[in-house]
């Protein structure tokens, strides 16, 4: 129960304190999210944790160009419903944020031959690794956001991946900023999202 009251006062914060904590905690946290089931067991993911500042100020740098062409095409609600959850073309989080986890996704693996090999469902194996992530991270006390630039490719060449890796999803972990004013949210009730059979 501890756990579920965390949970439910996960909020998503989009700016950030500077103060940092031992990377230890993010490894140790990665430690459990890798436990996650996958198909076939081929753990299709790798986790990549930035704190190098200039690595994280060309992420952020990426990140804006990518957002500001992606404005220019939404439709007119799309922009409504992001407008009240501070969502903007500006990431000041990116850097913000003591440390980032660069997730990526498998879509091939290798062989002892360097050959190309098989990966299943990779986009569930990596989203329930990295359920298992932020409640980890959640439970430690950290305040998290989960960001999907709207074209990501330029992740894999910002930190220098191989082919085989597509970008998941960047997790901004530390501590929200005390000045960030959290929109007001409401979540659907359980008479709505469950249904028992």
């Amino acid at each position: 129960m501890e756990l579920i009251e965390k949970l439910k006062k996960r909020r998503s914060y989009r700016e950030f304190e500077s103060e940092t904590f031992d990377i230890q905690i993010l490894i140790n946290a990665i430690e459990a999210a890798k436990y996650a089931p996958s198909g076939a067991n081929k753990q299709p993911w790798t986790f990549c944790i930035v704190q190098n500042p200039e690595l994280k100020k060309e992420i952020r740098k990426q990140a804006e160009i990518a957002e500001s062409a992606f404005y220019k095409k939404i439709p007119l609600n799309w922009k409504d419903d992001l407008e009240y959850l501070n969502v903007t073309i500006d990431k000041p989080f990116l850097e913000q944020a003591p440390y980032l986890i660069v997730i990526f996704k498998h879509i091939f693996q290798y062989d002892t031959d360097n050959n190309h090999t098989k990966v299943y469902y990779p986009d569930i194996s990596v989203g329930i690794a990295t359920g298992m992530l932020m409640s980890v991270l959640t439970d430690l006390g950290l305040d998290l956001l989960s960001y999907t630039p709207s074209s990501d490719g330029f992740l894999t060449d910002v930190l220098k991946r191989p082919e085989n890796e597509k970008p998941f999803l960047i997790l901004v972990v530390g501590k929200g900023s005390s000045s960030y004013k959290l929109p007001e949210i409401t979540k659907k009730s359980n008479e709505e999202v469950i249904k028992i059979y």
